[in-house]
């Protein structure tokens, strides 16, 4: 499943390497109960399945702003406020951002150099902002619509599981 070069996969095809990471993480998650080990794991499958990544990771809302949380790279911005940076605006927006060069957006925060691309997926609880989830690339377009679309998928699957269970 793991595929090297993501730039010349078709959309159907990443669709289904994000419907494959879904359903192994939906396997995960059943085995610890524990929301910051199961966001752990996810940044982690993530970061092992997906090429050509620098930072996977989740920002939780937390008194009105985005926290670091489990995450995969190199550290980063503890606190971001709702509306700054991409993170900021995809939860103020509670929408999907991809960012196709970093180097070209005004609200991007740096936290690593490398970085040159980035998409960050809104996570929703009860239909309110619950956090982001944050991928960087060090390729410039790295993110398209299909990684988009298989991300979504992927976080309303982790959603839904901790959904289930009564958490803070």
């Amino acid at each position: 499943m793991h595929i090297e070069n993501m730039e010349n996969v078709s959309f159907q095809d990443k669709l289904k390497m994000y419907d494959s990471l879904a359903d192994i993480l939906s396997q995960m998650l059943g085995e610890s109960g524990d929301e910051t080990a199961d966001l752990a794991n996810a940044s982690a499958l993530l970061k092992l399945f997906l090429d050509g990544l620098n930072w996977v990771g989740f920002y939780l809302m937390k008194d009105g702003s985005l926290v670091l949380g489990p995450f995969q790279g190199k550290p980063a911005v503890t606190r971001i406020e709702l509306s700054k940076g991409v993170c900021g605006t995809a939860a103020a927006e509670k929408r999907t951002q991809v960012v196709a060069d970093v180097h070209k957006c005004e609200n991007h925060i740096v936290c690593d150099a490398a970085s040159a691309s980035e998409i960050v997926i809104p996570l929703f609880r009860d239909g309110d902002i619950f956090g982001v989830l944050d991928i960087d690339s060090p390729i410039i377009s790295r993110f398209d619509s299909a990684d988009a679309a298989g991300l979504e998928k992927f976080t309303e699957v982790l959603m839904n599981r901790l959904g289930q269970r009564n958490l803070v």
